[in-house]
């Protein structure tokens, strides 16, 4: 194997196995920064070393050896003689002599109770929103901080403060090492969900930037997604989440054309579609309701994803079943942007001016007046009632407030279909 083969391979390993790495040093460290250092330090351990003896059986159980070993150097090189730090050293002592095989079968089990630990110290309430995600890109996703900067469109210092910073913060306010437990889990659960949803979506549709899509954002979190409901299969909205990002990841064949231009989902051919994250969708969405109880947020915007999903074409669409959806997710989770899509789906139920009135009631809403989508919605209820000129004012305003590049063009374009007296497409 070539040099530069070797490289590609450990970068493979990396990304497999540094969440596990990481989780595994971090519980018997109780310090997440510290973790993280000590497994990129047996990763440049594995750089120099693999090019010459070969890639190992169990790259994953080597990393986690050679980062046992460096972890036992640091202690003691550190001449940490309190008690607690006594006690470590001879806990890793005692694991490095005695629990090799314990690692390799840790390490072949993806889902230990370490990385889903590591899960909910990523994503603690403690740290910004911005912070989690970073921060969860980093230890779980396996990426670097020019990978997550250039994702986001953000400077790659920027995110490094932020890993930095929540590290920190973490460290200083000596956040337990632990999955919380009851009335509390429910609470963390909520914002892991959160993290790894954000981070799906601005690979689904990106806030900023050239591009429409970020596909390996989608994957990133994707996998986060997949991992957690294997460490929390009792969990409804894990499996809600899952079926969620499922639905929604199937159509991005059919989300841009071959300019990358946006295709919306009316316009979609439905046979690039892919059937395999269809099924996939719906088997986890009904794992979720075998678990009983209503549906949760997740849950129930699964199955509006699944009414499309179904619909062997547009007009198939099952409106009325997705008007009463959003109405349901507007009572568990009440939000404009809830309101603003139901008014979409009653749109299509029971006609444009049904849907128009519903948006109308929510133009003064504070949290909306820079939200494109709403004059974007507008306009497109306006050109189904023939008040053409109307809309095209719409699609104009909606392309000043938006900042994706590709979004802004769509809307240009629709407003000058207006314009031309053709319904835009």
């Amino acid at each position: 194997m070539s040099v530069t083969e070797t490289h590609r391979t450990i970068d493979a390993v990396w990304r497999i196995e540094s969440a596990r790495l990481i989780a595994g040093l971090a519980r018997m460290l109780r310090d997440v920064g510290l973790a993280e250092e000590l497994a990129q330090d047996a990763l440049v351990v594995a750089l120099e070393q693999w090019p010459r003896s070969g890639v190992p059986d169990n790259p994953g159980a080597w990393l986690m050896t050679t980062a046992k070993r460096r972890a036992i150097d640091r202690l003691r090189r550190g001449k940490l003689l309190e008690r607690k730090h006594e006690q470590l050293m001879h806990e890793l002592e005692h694991e490095q002599e005695s629990a090799r095989s314990a690692d390799e079968a840790a390490l072949d089990d993806p889902f230990g109770d370490d990385l889903l630990r590591l899960v909910f110290t990523a994503c603690h309430p403690l740290l910004s929103v911005e912070a989690r995600v970073a921060l969860t890109l980093r230890l779980l996703g396996g990426l670097t901080t020019e990978e997550i900067a250039r994702a986001f469109l953000v400077p790659e210092p920027t995110i490094a403060q932020r890993i930095v910073r929540a590290k920190r913060t973490l460290a200083r306010a000596e956040v337990a090492y632990e999955v919380p437990r009851g009335d509390e889990l429910a609470e963390r659960l909520s914002s892991v969900l959160g993290v790894i949803y954000l981070i799906f979506n601005e690979g689904y549709s990106a806030t900023a930037g050239d591009d429409w899509m970020r596909p390996a954002l989608c994957e990133d979190a994707l996998r986060l997604g997949r991992v957690l409901a294997g460490l929390m299969p009792r969990e409804p909205e894990v499996h809600g989440l899952v079926a969620l990002m499922e639905l929604q990841a199937s159509r991005s064949r059919a989300r841009v054309d071959a300019h990358g231009e946006p295709i919306l989902l009316l316009e979609q051919d439905r046979a690039l579609w892919d059937r395999l994250l269809i099924r996939r969708g719906l088997a986890a969405l009904e794992r979720a309701g075998k678990l009983g109880g209503a549906f949760g947020p997740y849950a129930l915007q699964a199955a509006i994803a699944a009414c499309h999903a179904r619909a062997l074409t547009g007009a198939a669409t099952d409106w009325p079943g997705i008007a009463g959806l959003y109405a349901t997710l507007a009572r568990v989770m009440p939000s404009p942007v809830v309101e603003l899509n139901r008014a979409v789906a009653v749109g299509m139920a029971e006609g444009a001016a049904a849907g128009l009135e519903l948006v109308d009631a929510l133009v003064d809403e504070p949290s909306l007046k820079r939200y494109h989508l709403l004059p974007a919605v507008r306009g497109d209820l306006l050109v189904r009632l023939g008040r053409v000129e109307e809309a095209r004012r719409e699609f104009e305003r909606a392309a000043a407030l938006a900042m994706n590049g590709r979004e802004r063009e769509l809307m240009r374009k629709r407003a000058r279909a207006c314009g031309e007296g053709a319904p835009p497409g």
